[in-house]
């Protein structure tokens, strides 16, 4: 059974992964990247990676799918923003 604070952390998990999808989307299919920061996406992508090995250290399943959506999110942008520069 999930605990209490683990459904919390899904919750957030959920909403915080959804706010990569419209800028990933917006990305896509503008395939503009002009105002996208390309230093602040691989900073991000290192620091969801570490929250991810985080995750996995503590078997925390809201950490370990949140961090591991969200860093394939970010790394398509960091792609986007490499290939339609």
């Amino acid at each position: 059974m999930i605990d209490k604070n683990e459904i919390i952390g899904l919750i957030a998990a959920v909403l915080t992964t959804s706010a990569y999808v419209p800028q990933v989307y917006k990305t896509w299919k503008t395939k503009s990247v002009e105002n996208i920061s390309l230093t602040m996406y691989i900073v991000m992508a290192i620091g969801i990676s570490l929250w991810l090995l985080y995750g996995i250290y503590l078997n925390s399943l809201s950490l370990i799918l949140a961090n591991s959506i969200t860093v394939i999110l970010t790394l398509i942008i960091i792609i986007f923003k490499v290939r339609y520069k």
